[in-house]
This record gives structure tokens, C-alpha cells and sequence, in this order.
């Protein structure tokens, strides 16, 4: 009964691992902060714990 949970699970996070790719790469094209800030905001809606200011290359 669980694995179809599960199985939502897991494409939930690999769409966000796809999304979240996407909105880095924004990111660091963005040319001024309120682009920037724009970005973050969305990214924050997929996963309000990310932060693309510290992470480092990934």
C-alpha cells in the first residue's frame, strides 16, 4: 500500500531537483539583485529552504 506514496515521492523531488537546476542557473545569469530576487522567491516556492547565495557549485 505504501510504494505508491512512495513513488510520488520520489518524482516529487526529482522535479524539484530538475526545477531547482533551472532557477540556479537564472540566478547566476541574473544581471541586477531584483532579478535575482525574483529568482529566489520562485526557488522558494518549489523549496523554501533553498538558498543560492551559499551554496557552493552544485
Amino acid at each position: 500500500m505504501g510504494s505508491v506514496e512512495r513513488t510520488r515521492e520520489l518524482r516529487r523531488r526529482r522535479s524539484r531537483k530538475v526545477k531547482l537546476k533551472k532557477l540556479r542557473t537564472r540566478y547566476e545569469a541574473a544581471g541586477n539583485e531584483a532579478d535575482k530576487a525574483t529568482v529566489l522567491a520562485q526557488a522558494r516556492r518549489v523549496s523554501p529552504l533553498v538558498a543560492f547565495d551559499t551554496e557552493s557549485g552544485q
